[in-house]
């Protein structure tokens, strides 16, 4: 399928997406809690501010306001009806954005997890899961997204669902999942059975990979995992920027813009084609892993010790590859992408 996204990449080595969405909304004045999506309708400038953010930063992509935009999520805010349209506002603000940069940028339509479980110890089915999916990626196409793209995802099931959905609506799409228990996700998966699984789709995405997680250094090990497994595929890097602390009632991330320069490098020669920031990321760091994409040179995929040396220890010691247990890991709440 020819797309936008694919099209740009036959002519690049590399890409760079965006950084977070929540921490850039909150410093703009979102209040925990509330639903970013609905700044779409009553904040549109605001969120025109977090796209162009990206855009003057560097990124020749972003993703849209839109990681909640489900029925599930927003019913916790009286508002499961609204799926479609606040989708849609996300889409259409970003291609706004994106058409009056004066350089092709993509429009990413955001698709987050539904906050429910599926699978034998869920109560998600898997046809209710691709509606709700599929209602998002309509709203998305209908407001000029150029591809969809799944992220923080923990369970093989959901990002089956979503990639069924995405087939419903014809659109390209991306997908990233989560690895953030002893270098598997919270459902038990590790980068190799992310790969089996992807490979195995019959709706295959233009580019897959890993965002959010602990911290840089386990994402990039767990993107060697993807890149020896499959050396050929588009593969997306979207860490944090750096570790999580709670200062003064707020969460700060305590990674540094030359820190992220780093893993933005290291991320490329570990085999990474699209490489962003999740959480923490804000538009600081987006410039300075442009200019160290732009003026540092391809160098050799990285070994662990080099990784850790330069932006810190790993959470887990191994990356759950060499783990035989399958027995699924400790449930806890869904994370917002912030």
């Amino acid at each position: 399928m020819s797309n936008a996204l694919s099209e740009l990449l036959e002519t690049r080595d590399w890409l760079l997406a965006d950084g977070a969405t929540g921490t850039n909304l909150f410093n703009m004045g979102l209040s925990s809690g509330d639903a970013p999506e609905f700044w779409n309708r009553d904040e549109p400038e605001k969120i025109r501010n977090l796209y162009r953010g990206s855009v003057d930063a560097g990124s020749d992509l972003f993703l849209t306001n839109s990681f909640g935009a489900n029925a599930s999520r927003l019913k916790l805010h009286d508002a499961a009806d609204q799926a479609f349209e606040f989708s849609k506002l996300s889409a259409e603000l970003g291609r706004e954005v994106a058409d009056a940069s004066g350089r092709k940028i993509i429009v990413a339509g955001s698709v987050g997890p539904t906050g429910e479980i599926m699978g034998a110890a869920g109560t998600l089915a898997h046809e209710t899961a691709v509606e709700m999916f599929e209602e998002t990626a309509a709203g998305l196409k209908a407001g000029g997204a150029d591809v969809l793209w799944v992220e923080t995802i923990s369970a093989p099931e959901e990002f089956k669902a979503a990639a069924e959905a995405f087939a419903n609506v014809d659109m390209p799409w991306c997908g990233t999942m989560s690895f953030d228990t002893a270098g598997r996700t919270m459902m038990g998966l590790t980068s190799t059975d992310m790969v089996s699984m992807v490979t195995a789709l019959p709706n295959q995405p233009v580019a897959f990979g890993a965002n959010c997680g602990v911290g840089a250094s386990d994402l990039l090990r767990t993107v060697l995992g993807f890149s020896a497994e499959t050396p050929s595929s588009a593969l997306i890097a979207k860490g944090n920027a750096g570790i999580p602390r709670y200062e003064h009632g707020h969460i700060h991330y305590d990674g540094t813009p030359e820190l992220m320069a780093d893993y933005a490098t290291l991320a490329r020669d570990s085999g990474a084609t699209i490489i962003g920031g999740c959480c923490g990321t804000m538009p600081v760091h987006l410039k300075a892993m442009r200019e160290a994409l732009e003026t540092r040179p391809k160098g050799a995929r990285p070994d662990l010790a080099e990784i850790e040396a330069r932006i810190g220890g790993f959470s887990s010691a191994t990356d759950g590859t060499g783990d035989t247990s399958q027995e699924p890991k400790r449930a806890r709440r869904s994370r917002r992408r912030s």
